[in-house]
C-alpha cells in the first residue's frame, strides 16, 4: 500500500491547537495505523467522540478520503466550561491506495472511537502457480 509520509506532523499538530478548530476547507488531520494482515491491508483511526453519521468515507480511483466532525456537546445555559481541551471541527485524511488493493470490496467498522477500514488484496495481485505445457502443439495455417 502507498501512503504519503509527513515530517511535519508535530508542528502541524501544535500549530492546530494554536490556530483552532478545522475545518470543511482547512480539516485537520487524524491520526492513524496501517498494517497487512493476510489478504487484507487494515487501516485505523482514532476519532473518539464522533458519532457515526458524522463520518464520511469515499473512494475514487486509488485515494481513499475519510472526514469525520467533531461537534460541541449542547450545555445548559448555566454551565461554566472550566477546561476544553478536546479538539473540535472537522478532520480528515487522505491515502493513495496501490492498483493491487480490491477498493469495491472495503469493510468498515466504528467501534470505541476507532474506524477501522479492511480492504483486500485483489485476486489479480495474489500469487498464483502457473502450470506448464508437456505437449508440443503445432500451428498449421
Amino acid at each position: 500500500m502507498l501512503m504519503r509520509t509527513d515530517p511535519f506532523r508535530e508542528l502541524d499538530r501544535l500549530a492546530q491547537q494554536l490556530i483552532g478548530p478545522g475545518t470543511w476547507s482547512r480539516p485537520s488531520t487524524m491520526p492513524m495505523d496501517a498494517y497487512r494482515e493476510g489478504d487484507q491491508y487494515v487501516v485505523s483511526f482514532d476519532i473518539p467522540g464522533v458519532s457515526a453519521d458524522a463520518l464520511d468515507i469515499d473512494v475514487e480511483r486509488n485515494m481513499l478520503t475519510v472526514k469525520a466532525e467533531r461537534r460541541p456537546v449542547a450545555k445548559a445555559d448555566d454551565v461554566q466550561m472550566e477546561l476544553s481541551e478536546r479538539p473540535l471541527g472537522v478532520f480528515s485524511r487522505q491515502i493513495a491506495l496501490a492498483d493491487t488493493l480490491d477498493t469495491e470490496h472495503i469493510e468498515a467498522d466504528y467501534d470505541a472511537g476507532v474506524l477501522t477500514l479492511r480492504i483486500p488484496i485483489a485476486e489479480r495481485a495474489k500469487p498464483r502457480k502457473i502450470a506448464i505445457g508437456g505437449g508440443r502443439k503445432e500451428i498449421s495455417g
